[in-house]
């Protein structure tokens, strides 16, 4: 693969560009107003709107597309607005300009709605338990009718380098709203990352995969360790109410199974434990 494309080059978007750079990879990135930026990366912008169909015309045809925009509240744009429609209309607009490249979007396990605790891989009921998760399911059924061979990972929490979940409340000694028993399913950025462009270059048409690490940890477990490596003191848990619900994310309980992603795309993970993967950003000194 010469050229990729990447909509949505935020956080996750970056890294991949970085590896894809790494791999000889010429990499395109839209953005709504960082051109300067993407190009000190090496990286060449285009100038596109997701919610603004006149500017997908500047949209480049090349092998790959990862799709990974996220959610810009300062756009004033509504969630359907930026993942339904604009996924959608981003699938047409490649569609009707007959692309054969493989096509990777960026989704999440809150498709899924158990909450018990349970085990769920790709082939689990997808009834989500909130309006947000519904919305993400939408966007993916939207785009199986549009590109049916588009490849669709469902990412856990992504996080890494400047995005530690809760470092700075902890460091704070600030009490964490959830129910602590209750499973976190994470993966970091860097194995976020490997996972899409594998899915670009191995993952079979109409594949959907879990983009997720080998241990679902207990949240008590994952802020107790965290605790731990800055050196803080240990989380008091505050579990929320029936009037007082957790805050978003802090109040599903599943296990998510990567093993498909293991058996088809990355053989091993980097940061295969919420362990290593807290070492990596502690020892960086990023966090939130």
């Amino acid at each position: 693969m010469k050229e990729i494309l990447i909509i949505g080059c935020g956080y996750l978007g970056n890294v991949i560009a970085a590896n894809a750079k790494a791999m000889g990879i010429k990499v395109f990135a839209t953005t709504r107003g960082r051109a300067d930026a993407l190009l000190a990366q090496g990286i060449t912008p285009v100038i596109c709107d997701v919610t603004n169909k006149e500017s997908y015309a500047k949209l480049p045809m090349v092998e790959g597309v990862v799709h990974c925009v996220g959610m810009d509240r300062s756009a004033g744009k509504s969630m359907r607005e930026v993942y339904v429609d604009g996924l959608a209309g981003i699938a047409s607009h490649l569609r009707d300009k007959n692309f054969q490249g493989g096509f990777v979007h960026v989704s999440s396990t809150s498709v899924y709605g158990q909450n018990d605790g349970e085990l769920v891989d790709e082939k689990s009921a997808t009834n989500p338990a909130e309006g947000s998760g519904g919305i993400v399911l939408e966007a993916e059924q939207s785009l199986r009718n549009i590109l049916p061979h588009s490849r669709i990972l469902r990412f856990s929490g992504i996080y890494g380098p400047g995005r530690l979940i809760r470092g700075k409340a902890i460091l704070a000694g600030e009490p964490i709203v959830c129910s602590p028993d209750r499973y976190l399913n994470l993966i970091h950025v860097t194995d976020g990352a490997r996972a899409c462009l594998a899915a670009l270059d191995k993952a079979g048409n109409g594949e959907t995969y879990n983009a997720s690490d080998d241990e679902p940890a207990l949240r008590r477990d994952f802020y107790n360790h965290l605790a731990m490596l800055l050196k803080a003191a240990p989380p008091k848990f505050i579990t929320p109410g029936p009037d007082q619900p957790a805050p978003p994310h802090e109040g599903t309980n599943r296990r998510v199974s990567n093993l498909k992603l293991k058996r088809e795309l990355l053989d091993t993970l980097q940061f295969p434990s919420f362990r290593e993967g807290l070492e990596n950003c502690v020892n960086l000194g990023a966090f939130q």
